[in-house]
C-alpha cells in the first residue's frame, strides 16, 4: 500500500484485470485512487487468457507488458480446424507487423496479470487497494458517490467505476438495463497438463475446431491446455461434470489409451449483454460490469481492458481540468459502440460457424478460410479485425 487517502478521488470497485488497470491509468494520470475488492486476495482462477495486440500496447505503454512476457507464450499463429478432417487454414499474425509492434498474441491466464499490475499501483502515491471488501450498494450517484460494503462500511470519492463482473453490484445501483440474451448451451472448461501437441500433431497454441455437434476450442496456457466444450441444454450439471462423463468427451479429442490427466473442469453459462448506458452521474462502468459475451475469440477481457485504459484516461483528464463531461461522454459512447456492433458481432458470428449444420454452408466457409490464409492482403484484413486493431482505429474519439 503506499500512501492511502482517507478521500480518494476515485473509487473501482473490483481488482480484477480490468479494474488494476483502471486503476494504474488513473494512478499515472496523477489521481488518488482507491480499489475495493470483494475477495481476501486476488482471484487465483485462470478464466481468459489470451491477450490480442493492442492490449499488449497498452500494457506496454503501462509498463508492466515486460513481466507478461516472461510468463507467457507468444503465439503468432492461430488455426481453423475441422473436427472430422483435421487443419482446414492457420493464420498468421506476422502479417500485422506494420500495423502493431506486437503482431503476435500472448497466451497466460490472466491470474498472472493482476499481481504483476497490483505491485505496479503500489508504487505509486495516493493509492490503495483494500480486500475483503464486498460492495453492496452505491448512492449519492451525482455529486460524490457514496460506496457501501457488506462489513458496513462506507467509502466516498468524486467518481466510482465500477470494474466488479458481470453481476456488478454497481451497475445494479445505477439501474442501468443490461440487455441481450443467454446461450442455450452452457460452456464446459476442461484443464489438463497432456502434451496436446503430441496428441494432435501439429496443432498450433490456439484452435478452434469446427463441428455440428461437438465444436471445440484448444487453447495453451504456460502451464496447461484448456478445452472449451458446449454442452447439451438439458442435460444435468452434475451430469457434465462428472469426472466419468469428462473423460469420455477428452477421449473424443484424442484417445490416449487412458485417462487424460485432469486438473479441472468447470460448467458456466454464457452471456451476450450491453449496458444501456456506460455512465449514470459519476459512475462510471467498464469491462464486464458494462458488456459480457462469448469467449470464442478471446475479446471479453480484451476489450475490457481497452475499456480500462481508454475509459481510464478520459476520467483521469477530466478530473485534471483537461477534458470535459462531454468527452468522458464520446469515449465511453465509443466504447458501448464497440461491445455492441462489434465484440457481440465477431464473437456470436464465431459461435455460429463453429456449429454450422449445413454442409455446403460449412464447406463453403472452410473454402473461404483457406483462400484467405494463402492470400496476405485480405488474412491482415481479417486479422486487423479479428485481433481488434480496427474496433480502436474505427470507434475511438
Amino acid at each position: 500500500m503506499s500512501g492511502p487517502t482517507a478521500s480518494p478521488q476515485v473509487i473501482v470497485v473490483g481488482a480484477g484485470p480490468v479494474g488494476l488497470t483502471c486503476a494504474l491509468v488513473l494512478a499515472r494520470g496523477g489521481v488518488s485512487v482507491t480499489v475495493l475488492e470483494a475477495g481476501p486476495d486476488l482471484a487465483a482462477e485462470s478464466r481468459a487468457s489470451t491477450f490480442h495486440p493492442p492490449s499488449l500496447e497498452m500494457l506496454a505503454d503501462l509498463g508492466v507488458l515486460d513481466g507478461l512476457l516472461e510468463l507467457g507464450i507468444t503465439s503468432t499463429t492461430f488455426q481453423y480446424r475441422d473436427r472430422r478432417t483435421g487443419p482446414i487454414a492457420e493464420l498468421d499474425l506476422g502479417v500485422l507487423s506494420e500495423d502493431t509492434p506486437f503482431p503476435f498474441r500472448v497466451q497466460c491466464e490472466q491470474s498472472k496479470l493482476t499481481p504483476i499490475l497490483l505491485a505496479a499501483l503500489r508504487e505509486l502515491p495516493g493509492t490503495q487497494v483494500v480486500f475483503g471488501q464486498q460492495v453492496t450498494d452505491v448512492s449519492d450517484l451525482d455529486e460524490r458517490p457514496v460506496v457501501r460494503t457488506a462489513s458496513g462500511e462506507t467509502f466516498t470519492a468524486d467518481w466510482v467505476v465500477g470494474a466488479d463482473g458481470a453481476s456488478s453490484a454497481v451497475r445494479k445501483a445505477t439501474g442501468a438495463q443490461f440487455e441481450g440474451i443467454t446461450y442455450p448451451e452452457r460452456f464446459l472448461v476442461v484443464s489438463t497438463r497432456e502434451d496436446l501437441e503430441a496428441a494432435l500433431p501439429g496443432i498450433a497454441a490456439v484452435n478452434y475446431v469446427f463441428d455440428p455437434e461437438e465444436w471445440l476450442v484448444l487453447l495453451r496456457t504456460p502451464e496447461h491446455w484448456r478445452i472449451l466444450f458446449p454442452t447439451d441444454p438439458a442435460s444435468a450439471d452434475a451430469l457434465e461434470t462428472d469426472p466419468v462423463r469428462v473423460q469420455e468427451r477428452l477421449r473424443g479429442v484424442a484417445d490416449l489409451g487412458r485417462d487424460w490427466d485432469l486438473l479441472h473442469a468447470s460448467l458456466y453459462n454464457v452471456h451476450q449483454r450491453v449496458a444501456d448506458r456506460f455512465r449514470t452521474g459519476h459512475v462510471v462502468l467498464v469491462g464486464d460490469a458494462a458488456h459480457v459475451n462469448n469467449p470464442l475469440g478471446g475479446m471479453g477481457m480484451n476489450s475490457g481492458l481497452h475499456d480500462a485504459v481508454l475509459s481510464g484516461w478520459s476520467l483521469a483528464d477530466l478530473i485534471g481540468g483537461t477534458a470535459s463531461l462531454e468527452d468522458l461522454d464520446a469515449v465511453l459512447a465509443a466504447r458501448r459502440e464497440v461491445a455492441t456492433s462489434y465484440v457481440k458481432a465477431v464473437t456470436h458470428d464465431n459461435w455460429e460457424r463453429l456449429r454450422e449444420s449445413d454442409e455446403a454452408a460449412r464447406i463453403a466457409y472452410h473454402d473461404q478460410l483457406r483462400a484467405l490464409a494463402a492470400d496476405t492482403s485480405s488474412s491482415r484484413d481479417y486479422l486487423l479485425r479479428t485481433s481488434m486493431i480496427d474496433s480502436l482505429r474505427e470507434r475511438t474519439p
